[in-house]
């Protein structure tokens, strides 16, 4: 094989110039299992990245390959559209049996494109046809993929500077963010503060804003820099909208299958939405994307909602050994121990170096937001969010044999989203090259 400069100056020459992990990530990846991969020179990483939380089993596991290798061998149907297989129909009662109860009673399900994003546009295609109506709320913050549709309902700004004309129509609320607090408050005070708000918008006939199509969410914020959702907010909107009619969308593309601990991040709520985005992890490794929905609103018609790839058997035999294995309830009890054991690990080196602002999350969807002690204030008090301390510790990382990504304002967020079924050791390795990193990088600002 060739050098992993040899791959990655060749990649730069024929890829778009949108390409971003590998600017940060300057490796061609040789093989793979579990938490780890191996580069074309024989260089070992733990993997922290892992597919951007899609592979929510590891790389390479044993069970969804011999599914997959299975189906081949069966002389099955790989691409079958919308048409029904036997596949299908398991898959579809697969997945009802991990809903809410009073969520699978009612349930429909859309099969989408492969990507989130495309789960986006078909949830909001279908709260406006089922209601009539034409805006949609949305959250600061909050990420619901990259297409025209689902970029218009996405906090970052740097994604929609340079393009003209996205959706019309979407207004954007407070989301609670305790260390950075919208209202300027923080602690429960700040949550109150953006539910009075959501709620007076919503039921003041002179707020200006008509009632919306649907209210966009995520449980756990993930690219805004994995701000969990007080269970109070999260409760509040819930009982906003249904006292007013309106379907409420929780995007758990990144949050589900059980990263936060629970199968879906809304159930730490207690809640039950009207439609529930799901991608990611719930291909087994394959890209798959689905939509599901009460059936209260299933008023489109016979193609409404298309896409070629819909019917992607792969993704659904590998989909439905996720389902059950991260369905058990032994299974999410060990995702959230292991979170509390690394978040505690991270909270105790907070103590020790002045560049951790804030470490939060739930299960294995946490972030650790990096400051530069002697920067700026915001309008709570704090250092503001510093991307290039985030930079430096994602770098010495790398340089170490750990991939972690960034995310959250100005990159300055490093994030969890590793294997669910990593094993004490990886994380003890993981956690090891770390707080080395930190320290050293610490270092630099207290001298």
């Amino acid at each position: 094989m060739h050098s992993n400069l040899y791959y990655t100056d060749h990649q730069a020459e024929y890829e778009s110039s949108a390409r971003s992990y590998p600017r940060r990530f300057p490796l061609a990846i040789a093989s793979a299992k579990g938490s780890w991969i191996e580069d074309v020179e024989g260089n070992k990483y733990l993997d922290f990245l892992n597919g951007a939380g899609t592979l929510a089993l590891g790389h390479n596991d044993d069970e969804i390959n011999a599914a997959m290798v299975d189906l081949i061998q069966s002389g099955a149907a790989l691409h079958a559209l919308d048409l029904a297989t036997p596949l299908k129909d398991m898959f579809v009662e697969t997945l009802f049996s991990i809903l809410p109860k009073g969520m699978a009673s009612r349930a429909k399900v859309q099969f989408c494109s492969p990507s989130g994003t495309d789960a986006t546009d078909a949830a909001i295609k279908l709260c406006k046809t089922a209601t009539g109506r034409s805006t949609v709320i949305a959250f600061s913050g909050g990420y619901h993929g990259m297409g025209h549709g689902a970029m218009a309902l996405t906090g970052n700004c740097n994604a929609k500077d340079r393009v003209a004309n996205v959706m019309p129509g979407v207004q954007f609320m407070p989301y609670p963010y305790s260390y950075r607090c919208p209202m300027g408050i923080g602690g429960e005070a700040g949550t109150r503060a953006c539910i009075n708000y959501l709620e007076r918008l919503l039921k003041d006939p002179e707020s200006g804003v008509t009632r919306p199509a649907a209210v966009i969410i995520e449980p756990i914020q993930g690219e805004g820099g994995v701000v969990p959702a007080p269970v109070e907010f999260l409760q509040a909107v819930r009982r906003i909208t249904k006292e007013l009619g309106i379907p409420l969308i929780c995007d758990e593309i990144q949050s589900g299958m059980g990263r936060s601990g629970r199968m879906f991040a809304f159930e730490h709520a207690g809640i039950v939405p009207d439609v529930i985005l799901i991608s990611k992890a719930i291909g087994g490794s394959q890209p798959l994307s689905v939509v599901v929905y009460d059936r209260d609103l299933d008023a489109w018609g016979p193609g409404a909602h298309a896409g070629t790839f819909r019917g992607n058997q792969l993704a659904m035999a590998s989909g439905i050994v996720v389902m059950r294995r991260v369905g058990d309830p032994g299974f999410l009890a060990e995702v959230s121990r292991k979170g509390d054991m690394m978040m505690d690990r991270i909270r105790r080196l907070q103590q020790e170096v002045s560049i951790i602002g804030d470490v939060r999350g739930r299960g294995l969807m946490f972030g650790v937001e990096f400051i530069d002690p002697n920067g700026p204030l915001d309008l709570m008090g704090v250092p503001e969010p510093s991307g290039k301390v985030a930079t430096l510790v994602q770098r010495g990382c790398f340089e170490n044999g750990f991939i972690m990504e960034k995310g959250g304002r100005n990159g300055s967020v490093m994030r969890c989203l590793c294997a669910l079924n990593i094993s004490d050791a990886d994380i003890n390795a993981a956690m090891t090259i770390f707080e080395k990193v930190v320290r050293e990088v610490d270092e630099r600002y207290r001298n």
